[in-house]
């Protein structure tokens, strides 16, 4: 049995943690024994402890990756649990712990943004490449996205494995259900639905959603009515935003909600606004294996996820209009919307389960553990 120690320096449950739990659902329990360390008080311990994986709190690296302090507690921490392998998600600290105790090294990088000019050129360049490459057997990037940004920061490709996000399916929910749920939000009958479930941060570009809103109803169309579920740091910006372009009535904003499959099933069509960090979207993946067509920016990891004009479509980031463009499109062909949507589907099944997801990890752990 070999034993895998995630460390994880979230105090939240975000996109990292979710990767480790979706893991959990389809690990091979016969060959790999999961374990966690997160920070003394995060709320991933619990639902972690309840996907199957023997979890440690540490009195270190809340929400930071790199701290001198905690290498020590880490050190000490893995000292004492003797995993035959340690796959850090960020957390540098714990990959210098792991490496001082000559213990194997997996390091998931779980986002793709602009890499900046101190990281491109000497001498940021061969620090980053050192650090990442010296204190790391293996980097997993989870986008081919998150790869070009470590190579293009001084990381050798050789050194990366690129192994896209996989996510379980989405349970479907009766007519019934999804009439109800519909009702309760007050959707018009015939309102083509689109959809947005992430944290409301500016990066993630609800701020365009809102000015293509606007755009639609300038031309005369209000058929629509876009759902933005979701809290974050930029909730009061885009509150403001949907007041002042006076698009309550086409732009809900519902919050926080724990009913994410229900919504999810009463989407025609879901979005995705990006244009500052995004690599395989969990949220787009579990779309899809609804088979909801997709209409999303261009940036980062997207690409990779959505085949544009097959199985959704892709615009410019932060360009308003060409996305106003791209959901008039599908407002008006509900026939696009079905071809495009079997076929998200049917790619889903093909690429991004949570089962291939699994196997591709664990092929990375063995290749590691060889010295391959």
């Amino acid at each position: 049995m070999t034993r895998v120690l995630n460390l994880i320096s979230d105090t939240n449950i975000g996109g990292a943690g979710r990767v480790i739990l979706n893991y959990l659902k389809y690990a091979d329990t016969s060959q790999f024994e999961t374990l966690a360390a997160v920070p003394r008080g995060s709320l991933l311990k619990a639902p972690l402890e309840e996907a199957g994986a023997q979890v440690y709190e540490a009195d270190a690296m809340a929400d930071r990756s790199y701290d001198r302090g905690d290498v020590g507690v880490l050190r000490d921490l893995i000292a004492r649990v003797k995993p035959d392998l340690v796959h850090t998600h960020g957390c540098l600290s714990g990959r210098v712990a792991a490496k001082r105790l000559r213990v194997p090294v997996v390091y998931s990088r779980h986002s793709a943004f602009p890499v900046p000019a101190k990281l491109r050129y000497p001498p940021g360049r061969w620090v980053n490449k050192w650090v990442n490459e010296h204190y790391a057997d293996r980097i997993i990037a989870v986008s081919p996205a998150a790869r070009d940004n470590l190579v293009d920061s001084g990381v050798s490709p050789d050194k990366i494995t690129v192994v896209m996000n996989g996510v379980a399916p989405v349970p479907r929910t009766s007519p019934a259900e999804q009439a109800a749920l519909r009702q309760e939000l007050g959707l018009p009958p015939g309102a083509v639905v689109f959809g947005i479930l992430a944290r409301l941060e500016d990066y993630k570009g609800h701020l365009d959603l809102v000015r293509a809103a606007r755009l639609l109803k300038d031309r005369g169309v209000y058929n629509f009515r876009i759902l933005v579920a979701g809290t974050g740091s930029f909730e009061q910006e885009v509150a403001q935003a949907v007041r002042e372009a006076e698009v309550a009535d086409a732009v809900m904003l519902l919050g926080f909600r724990s009913d994410v499959a229900a919504l999810l099933n009463i989407l025609d069509v879901q979005l995705n606004a990006s244009w500052g960090t995004e690599a395989t979207s969990m949220a787009l993946l579990e779309g899809m294996s609804l088979g909801l067509p997709t209409v999303a920016s261009d940036y980062g990891g997207n690409p990779w996820v959505v085949r544009d004009g097959e199985t959704g479509l892709l615009f410019p980031s932060r360009d308003p209009a060409a996305l106003a463009a791209a959901l008039e499109r599908l407002m008006n062909s509900p026939g696009e919307r079905a071809a495009m949507g079997r076929a998200a589907r049917a790619l889903y099944e093909q690429e991004f389960t949570g089962a291939a997801f699994a196997r591709r990890v664990e092929e990375v752990y063995r290749q590691v553990l060889k010295g391959v």
